[in-house]
Parts: structure tokens; sequence; C-alpha cells
């Protein structure tokens, strides 16, 4: 009989899959997976359980926030287990499930891990950790985790908007120095994300037409420190309608990226926040893992090669 791990965390989002859990369960019996449940009580636990686990899984499905994916993928990979895994989506912003397609419907995402199809994708490492979509420091990186959780609750995308406009706002600047493959970037920014999503934050959308999920590459999205109102309108402007790069905005794709800073940067890692530090290397794996999507979603925004966009 085949078998399944099936780990829920139940402070996800608005606790909207706790209720669904006897339903999943019911499902994956009848798909013939024998499924061991685990409920995640603490940060951290979903990885810990997967890297020492003893036994083998046919399929891993998480229910959960993105953090929660981060978790187990972590994990699988450190475990080096290699079987596909499905993710049902139920935090607060779900960046990178609406990146996949996947369905914000409990059931309906849980169906589709059973009747769907297991696609490639990269993933990232930051310092050795791993990453599944991105990599974020500066404005709009701390509203994640900085945003209670009651608010997220209540108000769901609105919530990181309004913490996120805050911190655009406010932010100190940091320097930089930026070596990404054959590019080289020195100046003030206030803003840096390394992603493999169209969406960061719930509140950043990348055109999906600049963006593959395995091709082996980031997508690096670098905001310059405004000093007049013109320029804070411009990035303002080109984060909202997709306009970049222009001349605040350094848009770009690379394999590998180390950045030097002259102060400790705090970070976030797929929404969870990250301790912080000065300099950071972080690499593309290509085709890390296998994660399930839906049949009617086309393979093509995960394997066209795109042109690497001008600076």
């Amino acid at each position: 009989m085949k078998k399944l791990l099936f780990i829920l965390n139940p402070q996800a989002g608005q606790r909207k899959a706790n209720r669904f859990m006897p339903d999943m369960i019911r499902l994956f019996i009848e798909a013939g997976y024998m499924c061991e449940p685990y409920v995640t009580g603490a940060a951290g636990e979903a990885a810990r359980v997967i890297a020492n686990c003893p036994r083998k899984y046919d399929l891993v499905v998480c229910a959960g926030g993105d953090g929660t994916l981060n978790e187990t993928v972590s994990g699988m990979l450190a475990a080096g287990l290699d079987c596909p895994v499905g993710y049902v989506p139920c935090g607060t912003t779900n960046d990178y499930a609406s990146s996949i397609g996947l369905s914000p419907d409990v059931m309906q995402a849980t169906r589709d891990i059973l009747e769907g199809k297991a696609q490639t994708v990269d993933v990232g490492t930051f310092n050795g950790r791993f990453f599944v979509y991105t990599a974020t420091c500066g404005a709009f990186a701390k509203a994640s985790y900085n945003t209670p959780q009651a608010a997220k609750n209540v108000l769901g995308h609105a919530a990181y908007v309004f913490e996120g406009i805050r911190d655009l706002t406010a932010i100190k600047p940091f320097h930089m120095k930026v070596r990404a493959d054959a590019l080289m970037l020195e100046d003030d920014f206030v803003f840096c994300s390394v992603t493999n999503s169209t969406s960061v934050g719930g509140i950043i959308q990348l055109d999906a037409q600049l963006v593959a999920l395995n091709d082996g590459r980031f997508e690096v999205t670098m905001v310059r420190n405004p000093v007049n109102p013109a320029q804070l309108s411009s990035i303002i402007v080109g984060l909202t309608t997709q306009s970049v790069p222009n001349d605040m905005i350094h848009f770009f794709s690379a394999k590998k990226i180390s950045i030097e800073c002259g102060e400790p940067v705090e970070w976030t890692l797929d929404g969870e926040r990250e301790a912080a530090t000065g300099d950071v290397t972080m690499e593309n794996r290509h085709s890390a893992f296998r994660i399930m999507i839906p049949r009617h979603v086309s393979s093509a925004p995960f394997e066209w090669h795109k042109e690497e966009a001008e600076l």
C-alpha cells in the first residue's frame, strides 16, 4: 500500500484547514494511501519530523502557509526524500500557491494533489539554508512576520499592504555591493527580493511573462533609496504597475547572487524571519524537488527559458 505523510499546521491563516482534516484524510485513504497525519505545534517542527523520520513515503502533503511549505521541502531535501510534495495552501497570502496555480479551496486543492501531475521546480539556498520561493529584505520584508496574526485573520491581504507601505516610508536604507553572475551593483537600497514566484509578500506582483519556476535562475528586484518625492513616486508606480526596471528599480535574473552589506540586515525566507546577517550568498538549485499541480495547469510557466531583463 502506498504511504502518505500528511502535515497540518493548525495555526495557519484563519485555521480554515482544521475543520476539513477528517475529509482530507478520507480522500487520501480512498485514493489508496495509508495516511500518517501529523499536526505541528511549533515553528520548525515539520522540518524536524521529516528529516528524522526513518520511513519512506510515496507522497508528502502539507496544509498550511508558505512557511509550512518551506519547512516541509527543507526537511525532505535534508533527508534525501525524493517523493513529490502536495501543498494545500491555507495561509493568509499564499504567494507560491498563486504562482503555480493551486486552488485556495481546501478540498479542491486536496483533490488536485491526488489527481494532478508532478512538476519539477527550482529551490534556493541562503547561506546554505533552503528557501522555496523568496528571500527578501528591507521594505515589505518585515510585513510578513510583523503583521499581527489577528490582523491577518481579519484583514487578510490588506494587513500586509498597510504594514508594507509604512515600511517603505520609514525604512533605513542599507548600502550593498551585489554580484549576480556577471553583473555588479553598488548603491543604497531600501528593498531587495530574490524570488522564484510571481508574488512577493502578498504585495508586490511580478509580470508572469518574466518568471519561470524551473529555469535555474532567480528573479531579483532591488529598489534604490528614494531621496525625494518624485523618486518615491517612481518606486510606487513601478511596483504597483509592474513597470520594471525603471530609474529606481533594478530587475534582472541570475543563478547566483552574492551580497555584501556594511551592517547586519534582517531577511525573511518564504515569509519567515531570518537572523540579521551582513554577507549573503544565494544559489539556485535547479530542479530540486517535485510538487503536485492541477492537471489543467500548463507546464509552460515552469519550463520557459526567458531572456534576461535589461537593467
